[in-house]
């Protein structure tokens, strides 16, 4: 199950980017900065808010907003598209609950074969080099 941010919640700002375009990057503002505002998002469960906060890592703010900037495509429209895919792609990682590992102990006859090898491997080894001459 996939949760889907609803548009309401995110807040797009335009702005003019750089790299390849011509004369039509001093012109139009095509790069995105995407806003969400995780910590009061009614669309996501308590455990997806805190996954996907630490999910987003350096983009997070310290009011608990998520910055996404898209500066791809040359297209306002292909940008604000490519952002929301990324935070959309964020929250299906933060949405899926990790696997809890139970530590298990070695057993008896797995402790045995470790020491048997590390002593075979010692003799073999240690057949190695120069004899030495004891006068």
């Amino acid at each position: 199950m996939t949760t889907v941010i609803p548009e309401d919640e995110l807040a797009f700002h335009f702005y003019r980017a750089g790299g390849p375009g011509g004369q039509n990057v001093n012109k139009v503002a095509t790069a995105v900065q995407m806003r969400f505002d995780v910590r009061n998002s009614p669309s996501l469960t308590e455990p997806v808010k805190t996954r996907l906060m630490k999910l987003a890592g350096s983009r997070l703010t310290q009011e608990g907003v998520i910055l996404i900037n898209a500066v791809r495509f040359r297209t306002q429209e292909r940008n604000r598209a490519d952002a929301m895919a990324r935070l959309q792609e964020m929250v299906d990682a933060a949405s899926v609950r990790p696997v809890f590992r139970v530590p298990t102990r070695p057993t008896k006859a797995s402790k045995e074969r470790r020491l048997k090898a590390k002593t075979s491997r010692s003799a073999i080894k240690s057949g190695r080099g120069r004899p030495r001459h004891d006068d």
